[in-house]
């Protein structure tokens, strides 16, 4: 049976979008939220059973945790917004089309880009960073990870879908099923049997393998409004290319972000001197600190896609402005907490990844300047993914490239020739201020001629 009418993924044209946002919104931050908070404790664990050298090899991982994640995204970012165009259009029978071929999608993606990468592993490692006092515990980490990456495809990229398409609970039940299931096993893994680093990594794989039986479940269910069916199409040309080209934008935020942390891991381990090591496991300490709140952020951005999409598509675009002001608002806040929480609390938070104090002393001067600039980073999240939700990914990306590589590369490779390792967290501070001047000034430029950035009659050709 399908939904009711009260709960269906029509209301989102003409439910109130205060309501919406909560409908939407909350769930996607709950989930957001606690799969940062897994990530937080899951370095935790690792720092203290480990050790801070673990930490850093754990940090030497980040670009290629940014790669498998670019791959995923790269569907299921796209899957998700014109499953949400087409709903607003009315057309189920091609929303069912998106999530067959988003299925297909993720398992070609999945054993490509999974089974390449584990050939070549030390050679990666190696090249972003990793030295031979961090490569055996990032190796061990990724062999892992990179094995369950056909699980962890399928639940993310069919995670995304079922927020969609008019679940936002579900969704953040899976990722509460996974977080929770990953923070149960993680300290019976590292402490109890002994496994170190490469438990986490299990701990991981274990939890996203409950929710993808969750999120699978859902899908093959008839009562869901929209699953899975065998006559409908699975591999299709023209969805394919749309699921590309709109989720290019995600792809290529998370392919600059693999590069930027091979410059940042670069310039730490040459200006950090014989403290190389340390200021990259700093770096990674900042980055997992930074992602809880942007992964807030996104929370938001996720609840606003298919209220967006779906407006779009329906042509109704007041409601569309007005669902991106209340989101650049709740952007703004919750980095402004980020920013609050690292000035005054910048000991606190290092002490809870080690107990290391040289560690704990090179995190805390890199929080202080990073972090300065930090309130401004919610507003370019927000109108950055705001393009995307209307399938303009070129804005999208274009807004993508100034905050992670326009404009912080040439930051690195120039501010700590003269500040050393303070000019690398300065880099990233001044990008982030720069990036947000252009996010603004491009959505005040669409702004004043929406007319042409209306929704076609279609979104395939």
């Amino acid at each position: 049976m399908p939904q009711t009418q009260s709960s269906s993924p029509m209301t989102l044209g003409t439910k109130p979008i205060g309501k919406l946002l909560v409908q939407y919104s909350v769930p996607a931050i709950i989930a957001s939220v606690a799969t940062s908070l897994y990530n937080i404790v899951d370095s935790i664990f690792i720092g203290r059973g480990v050790g801070a050298m673990a930490i850093a090899g754990l940090a030497i991982t980040f670009p290629l945790m940014n790669l498998v994640i670019a791959f995923c995204t790269l569907i299921a970012v796209g899957g998700a917004t014109i499953s949400s165009i087409f709903l607003g259009q009315k057309n189920i029978a091609r929303a069912i089309d998106v999530v067959n071929n988003v299925l297909v999608l993720c398992l070609i993606h999945s054993f490509l880009f999974g089974g390449l990468t584990f050939i070549f592993l030390d050679e990666i490692l190696f090249f972003f960073g990793a030295t031979t006092e961090t490569i055996s515990y990032a190796r061990e980490f990724m062999q892992i990870i990179l094995l369950g990456t056909p699980i962890s495809y399928i639940f993310i990229g069919l995670n995304n879908l079922m927020r969609a398409t008019g679940y936002p609970k579900k969704a953040m039940i899976s990722a509460l099923l996974s977080v929770g299931a990953n923070i149960i096993l993680a300290p019976i893994f590292i402490f109890t049997l002994g496994w170190g680093i490469k438990g986490a990594a299990l701990a991981t794989i274990c939890g996203q393998t409950v929710a993808f039986a969750w999120v699978l479940s859902h899908f093959i269910s008839k009562k869901s409004f929209v699953h899975f069916r065998l006559d409908c199409k699975w591999f299709t040309a023209s969805i394919i290319k749309r699921i590309y080209a709109i989720g290019l934008s995600p792809f290529l935020m998370n392919v600059c972000a693999c590069v930027v942390v091979i410059f940042i891991n670069k310039a730490l381990l040459d200006y950090g001197a014989e403290a190389g090591n340390l200021c990259v496991g700093a770096y990674g300490i900042l980055n997992r600190t930074t992602m809880f709140f942007v992964m807030v952020v996104f929370g938001v951005t996720q609840g606003m896609q298919p209220i967006v999409g779906f407006n779009y598509g329906a042509g109704q675009w007041d409601r569309v402005m007005r669902t991106l002001k209340i989101g650049i608002a709740l952007g703004v806040a919750i980095t402004t907490v980020g920013w609050i929480v690292t000035e005054l609390l910048p000991n606190t938070v290092s002490s809870l990844f080690t107990t290391d104090k040289t560690l704990i002393d090179i995190a805390r001067r890199g929080f202080r300047i990073y972090f300065i600039c930090y309130p401004v980073v919610g507003c370019q999240i927000v109108i950055q993914n705001f393009f995307q939700s209307v399938g303009k990914p070129k804005i999208s990306i274009f807004l993508s490239l100034t905050r992670q590589l326009i404009f912080l590369i040439p930051f690195l490779i120039i501010i700590p020739r003269y500040f050393g390792v303070d000019g690398v967290w300065a880099s990233m501070s001044a990008s982030d201020v720069i990036a947000f001047l252009f996010a603004v000034g491009t959505l005040i430029y669409q702004a004043r001629k929406h007319k042409n950035i209306t929704p076609p009659q279609s979104v395939e050709n």
